[in-house]
């Protein structure tokens, strides 16, 4: 109860100062919500290289990307609670510009009634998806009838939403109720650098010389999916004594954590384990990534892009499946042998026998509209029409 009227107060603030601010003149702007920083990165690129807009960056805590200001640029901590006034500055270009790019779901667009000639575009932050979110979340029982209403009001702030296949349009009209005239079949920005053979030879070259433990070995990532209990310490689900009894030889592991988790791991194998938890940009991982270990992430849809195997690791699936949903059955989305344990994982990586013709299914059903190009095709669908100039 104390919760629900605190987020109403706090939304009728911000509904009342954007109002106001709404009386402002418009201006050829466009304004991006970022809490992950990837695909905003690609999109803010293009918009300083292919318009005459101005860009203005609203960083939530824990943004990845590296977005320098300039003549053109603003970059903004937009953080109600330890940034008030950076926040109010938010707010007024949002109120003031002609195009906003978000990546997630930001319940303050419940109080921001846009001018008519605003579009406002969804890019998401995952590719694809195992498990269930938006009003299909099943945590959304919980939930009060005003809540459901936010959300509600919130997804139809979209203008558009961004796919990379004809599957994530089904569950992105699912999840929040659009219609298909909101869909764009651009593709996904971040996966454009997938198709850039020079840039990514540079980043891989660049990750050696970071990690020169690397050089010679066959690289494991391991990247779990964040679980809320465990956003004070991780802990590790697998027998890494083992794994480094096993694989030492001509192996490396790299963990990747959720940057949300407060407590690092303790790294008792330095030479063979990295922790990449603080690397900006998982993609780029992925270039010197030669098995990937994973469960219930979006990461291997865009891993799949590059054909090489992957295992899948559920070890607490029946309660993940109970209490977060999945959009299919898991044993027939995963492109890859599922482990139960630690052995499992150790033979599998042994026998290196993986089917890359599931693999390359998989990806074509999920990277349709995937091709190198995404980033401009947006662009020229957004502000090529003359509807943003």
């Amino acid at each position: 109860m104390v919760r629900e009227l605190a987020i109403i107060l706090y939304l009728f603030s911000v509904k009342i100062t954007f109002i106001l601010f709404k009386l402002s003149p418009q201006r050829k702007k466009t304004v991006f919500i970022s809490s992950f920083g990837d695909n905003v990165f690609f999109v803010w690129e293009k918009v300083l290289r292919e318009t005459d807009h101005e860009t203005v960056i609203l960083q939530l805590p824990g943004t990845k990307g590296e977005f320098e200001e300039d003549r053109r640029t603003s970059v903004i901590k937009f953080d109600f609670a330890k940034n008030f006034r950076g926040f109010i500055k938010g707010v007024y270009h949002l109120a003031t510009c002609k195009v906003v790019f978000i990546d997630n779901y930001y319940g303050l667009l419940a109080a921001t009634p846009f001018k008519e000639n605003v579009k406002c575009i969804q890019l998401w932050h995952a590719n694809g998806a195992i498990k269930r979110f938006g009003l299909k979340d099943p945590s959304i029982r919980f939930r009060s009838e005003k809540a459901y209403k936010r959300f509600r009001s919130v997804y139809k702030r979209f203008d558009y939403i961004t796919v990379g296949s004809d599957r994530m349009e089904d569950i992105f009209r699912e999840a929040f109720y659009v219609e298909k005239e909101v869909m764009l079949k651009t593709g996904i920005p971040r996966t454009d650098i997938f198709y850039d053979e020079p840039l990514k030879e540079k980043i891989s070259e660049e990750l050696n010389e970071k990690y020169p433990m690397i050089s010679g070995n066959k690289v494991i990532l391991y990247a779990p999916t964040f679980r809320d209990q465990q956003l004070k310490k991780h802990s590790i689900k697998l027998d890494i004594k083992k794994i480094y009894q096993e694989l030492k030889e001509d192996h490396v592991l790299l963990i990747r954590l959720h940057p949300a988790i407060l407590k690092g791991y303790n790294n008792n194998y330095p030479d063979f384990i990295i922790d990449v938890s603080e690397y900006p940009d998982a993609n780029h991982l992925l270039f010197i990534t030669d098995y990937l270990i994973t469960d219930y992430s979006s990461i291997p849809f865009e891993f799949s892009l590059l054909e090489k195997p992957m295992i899948f690791y559920p070890y607490d699936l029946d309660e993940y499946k109970q209490s977060r949903g999945f959009w299919e059955d898991y044993d027939l989305l995963v492109p890859g042998p599922i482990a139960d344990n630690t052995d499992d994982i150790i033979r599998l990586i042994k026998e290196n026998d993986f089917d890359l013709e599931e693999l390359r299914h998989f990806s074509d059903k999920w990277n349709q509209y995937n091709d190198g190009h995404a980033s401009q095709k947006l662009i020229s669908e957004i502000y090529k029409k003359g509807s943003s100039n």
